[in-house]
């Protein structure tokens, strides 16, 4: 079987921004959960003993989700990839159709500052790491956080930390 991309008269589908079929097979075969840097997140939390959702929506109605969620104390974590979400320090721009990713990147941006006003606004902790920070070290922090969460939501309600343990 031919390769598709090396076949001059290859032309992109209808609404295809990609420039060859070699870049539409790498595009689509980019995922979008179960990542490498969120499956070792997640390894490290669940091995710490906490339990969360995958891929869920923070809250009703909102059509975006977060790559981990604890419901209870209200923390969505989100591991963004250098490239889709524009990395200061590892996004390099395609040379090919550049203007179109220059505002896919940027339309990618602009989406998580507005989820993350919205979910900030609706109580939750917001936690963003990016795909090349150490696991570990995000791990530490989303371990911290809902540790932190359980203490000041059993004060809210009313409940002493002694007493929960003993529960």
């Amino acid at each position: 079987m031919s390769d598709p991309s090396a076949d001059a008269s290859w032309a992109p589908p209808e609404g295809s921004w990609a420039s060859s079929a070699a870049n539409r097979r790498s595009m689509l075969g980019n995922r979008n959960r179960d990542t490498v840097p969120e499956k070792a997140l997640r390894s490290l939390l669940h091995a710490a003993g906490l339990r969360y959702r995958v891929a869920a929506k923070p809250l009703p109605g909102m059509r975006r989700t977060a790559d981990v969620v604890f419901g209870p104390t209200r923390i969505a974590v989100f591991i963004d990839g250098c490239f889709w979400h524009g990395c200061p320090d590892h996004f390099v721009p395609p040379k090919t159709n550049p203007e179109y990713w220059r505002e896919k990147i940027a339309r990618n941006v602009q989406r998580d500052r507005d989820t993350d006003q919205q979910l900030t606004a609706a109580g939750w902790l917001v936690l963003r790491f990016w795909e090349h920070q150490s696991a570990r070290e995000c791990a530490s922090a989303v371990h911290h956080a809902v540790v932190s969460r359980r203490v000041l939501t059993r004060k809210r309600i009313g409940v002493d930390a002694d007493s929960a343990a003993e529960a």
